[in-house]
């Protein structure tokens, strides 16, 4: 006889016998208690086997040397290890109709289609064909003994049959409960389940020891001991692939489309075994207001574990009739239909985590060495960073600045959100100007920084860093719903692209492009032009210290911009620049890269930008926080430095006297001065004005290096 390991001790089993029929043969609960269907319509059996979670035990063959644990009592289960990296074969197939069951139903349904010329495939988990996803084309994604296949079919046919009604009452969570089929596999396979009593809806509730079912109590009062139940509560339809795609043209038939009478409605106990959800849970939710079917779902956790709904929905359903009056349709499914492994999941899928602007392809015609920054591949150069960073000082360079965050506010109170989010004034920028902002959390910690342009009285545009701009629209849209206030938020930051064209030729591009010398929007402002025939919303600011001009346009004409303006500039010796010559350019400026130059706790007053908050606003977020530490002494802050030779790598240690008093965040070899510029924290107390650096000498130096008054940018 073949054994298996449970729990760490080996069990025999029988030919034919699944992990959980091994484990019924053997005295035990294949998981750790609750009725037993033994056809995979519930998760009363699901363990850990072979260091995969959530598998079912009874569609699982018990094979010689498998391992079985059960998963932990009250905590999420754990594989043990890392989850194979194993490559998962995925086939692509299509077909004229695909049926779902191979009972008489699907059957029958399947010669009718072939009577009729079509092409047909028929799938049915008892033959190792599980279809666990059901999504618009109709697409068939189904599970089988070797990999994954997805189907593309003209016409679907559900036919899984029904399954039987589980027991919701005191007790349903002890071994040794079985609804009709699965008493009538064990007792098929050979196994005895002992002085076994037959129960109908007169059932109350199970009484048991030490986790097993030793009496049954009726509605007439009857106790009657036994060592195993049966529950014959009827059965409802197994339908979760039809509630998962209401939008997908599929017929349902057979036992799956009737209608099946709902259960009484429970009154105590376990209604859904996946999350442990009771009859006292439901009513909690219910009597919070939440009535809809889909709502008490939601709100209580019911129907959205591992079998979606297939052991709680009758019950579910039967609670929100006997509530309302009214009996609920049944809600709604989502992929997948049962428990895939994540590599399952992710066959046949190659994504790529860093996003591609429209530009990528420009860039690559034009030489550029991408690389990976804040979600995004992006040039680095060209070829030869120092000729781009002279592009941007005496000439005039394009940059693809299309990663950054874009959105749109407005409404009534936009001004009242706004200026309660950012830490400086917002109700005197006048219409078509701008200002420079940074993002605060409650602590008063620098999060992002950005633009904040307005439009018009009610509206605005934002703007964010290319790393920040995932988690804005979500900062932006919980606070304003946590204030209540009349804002409409839209994130366009995927929808638009944007180009700067900058560097002291800046403007003559721009003449070239289409756009008149007295249209052009001065420093801080900001107007809606056609540049080179397309519609842009032109900002003028700088980040590389020369005048520049972001040109904010939709996606889709990103390529016809670039080229245009390429072109455009021929004459100009215009050439493109990538992030090294731009965080050189910013570094000569004193510009900050958030998450790069800042620290976790790092607050305006430590990066010298006191002057992007005001503290004479009644509330911002963060004010509370900087206002309790403004009189506590500053440790450390943000220094310049300069310093002879070649730039030392960023994150190099600054000492003074030997000891350790900071690091650098942000160095540059600056072709403009002829030494190196750097950024860097330093702590204040003690001070010092030369600091040692790789063992050289550095000092420390106002910020900003170049062009302290700022006279290029507004050129």
């Amino acid at each position: 006889m073949s054994r298996i390991v449970y729990d760490g001790v080996p069990i025999d089993f029988e030919p034919g016998d699944s992990a959980a029929l091994a484990a019924v043969r053997n005295g035990q609960h294949p998981a750790r208690g609750g009725t037993l269907c033994l056809a995979g319509d519930c998760g009363n059996c699901v363990a850990i086997i072979d260091g995969v979670p959530w598998m079912k035990t009874c569609q699982t063959d018990a094979k010689p040397g498998m391992v079985v644990r059960r998963h932990p009592d009250g905590s999420h289960p754990s594989p043990g290890g890392p989850e194979s990296s194993a490559q998962v074969t995925v086939r692509y197939r299509s077909a004229d109709h695909v049926v779902v069951g191979n009972g008489d139903s699907g059957a029958a349904a399947a010669a009718a289609a072939r009577r009729g010329g079509h092409d047909v495939v028929v799938f049915d988990a008892h033959d190792g064909n599980e279809v666990i996803g059901l999504f618009a084309g109709p697409s068939v994604v189904v599970r089988t003994s070797d990999g994954i296949d997805h189907v593309h079919a003209h016409h679907v046919t559900i036919a899984t049959g029904a399954a039987e009604v589980q027991p919701a009452c005191p007790g349903n969570l002890l071994a040794g409960i079985y609804t009709p089929r699965a008493a009538a596999v064990a007792t098929a396979a050979g196994i005895d389940l002992g002085n076994v009593v037959k129960v109908g809806r007169d059932l109350v509730a199970f009484h048991g020891t030490d986790g097993r079912v030793t009496a049954v109590e009726l509605a007439d009062g009857r106790r009657i001991d036994c060592d195993a139940v049966i529950a014959d509560l009827g059965s409802a339809p197994r339908d979760v692939l039809a509630r998962m795609a209401p939008g997908v043209p599929v017929a349902v038939v057979g036992a799956a489309a009737a209608e099946h009478a709902l259960p009484p409605c429970p009154k105590d106990g376990v209604v859904c075994p996946c999350g442990k959800i009771t009859v006292e849970d439901l009513d909690g939710v219910w009597n919070k207001g939440f009535r809809d079917l889909e709502l008490v779902k939601r709100a209580s956790l019911t129907g959205v574990g591992h079998c979606q709904g297939g052991v709680c929905m009758p019950h579910l359903r039967a609670f929100v009739a006997d509530r309302s009056g009214t009996v609920p349709a049944p809600f709604r499914a989502r992929p997948a239909a049962r428990q895939v492994t994540m590599s399952e999941a992710a066959a046949g899928y190659y994504p790529d985590t860093f996003r591609r602007t429209a530009l990528h392809g420009e860039h690559e015609k034009l030489g550029a060495t991408l690389d990976r920054f804040g979600g995004w591949f992006r040039p680095w150069h060209y070829g030869d960073p120092i000729a781009e960073y002279w592009a941007v000082r005496e000439g005039v360079s394009l940059g693809d600045v299309s990663t950054l965050g874009k959105m749109m506010v407005s409404g009534p109170d936009v001004v009242e959100a706004l200026e309660r989010l950012y830490p400086n004034h917002v109700h005197d920028i006048k219409v078509g100007r701008s200002r420079y902002v940074i993002n605060l959390s409650e602590r008063g910690h620098i999060l992002d920084d950005g633009m904040i342009l307005r439009d018009s009285d009610t509206s605005f545009t934002l703007t964010f860093t290319s790393g920040g701009a995932g988690f804005a629209e979500m900062w932006v849209r919980d606070w304003i719903e946590t204030w209540g206030l009349k804002v409409h938020v839209l994130d366009r930051t995927v929808s638009h692209g944007a180009i700067n064209v900058t560097g002291p030729l800046a403007g003559e591009l721009l003449r070239r492009a289409g756009v008149r010398d007295d249209d052009r929007p001065k420093f801080l402002q900001h107007k809606r032009l056609h540049v080179a025939g397309v519609p842009c919303h032109v900002m003028r600011l700088s980040f590389t210290g020369e005048a520049s001009f972001e040109l904010h346009h939709q996606l889709d004409q990103s390529v016809e911009l670039w080229q245009a303006l390429m072109h455009l500039g021929e004459p100009l010796g215009i050439r493109p620049h990538g992030l090294q010559a731009l965080f050189g350019l910013r570094c000569e400026k004193g510009h900050i890269i958030v998450g790069q130059d800042t620290e976790l706790d790092s607050t305006p007053r430590r990066v010298n930008m006191d002057w992007a908050v005001k503290l004479d606003k009644p509330a911002f977020v963060g004010r509370d926080a900087l206002v309790r530490t403004a009189a506590l002494p500053d440790e450390r802050r943000l220094f310049g430095f300069t310093m002879a030779g070649p730039a030392p790598l960023e994150g190099s240690v600054i000492r003074v006297g030997g000891e350790v008093v900071g690091h650098v965040t942000s160095s540059w070899f600056s072709p403009k001065f002829g030494h190196a510029v750097l950024l860097g924290w330093q702590k204040r107390l003690p001070h010092a004005d030369v600091v040692m650096i790789d063992d050289r000498e550095a000092r420390v130096s106002p910020v900003p290096f170049y062009d302290p008054e700022g006279a290029r940018a507004r050129m």
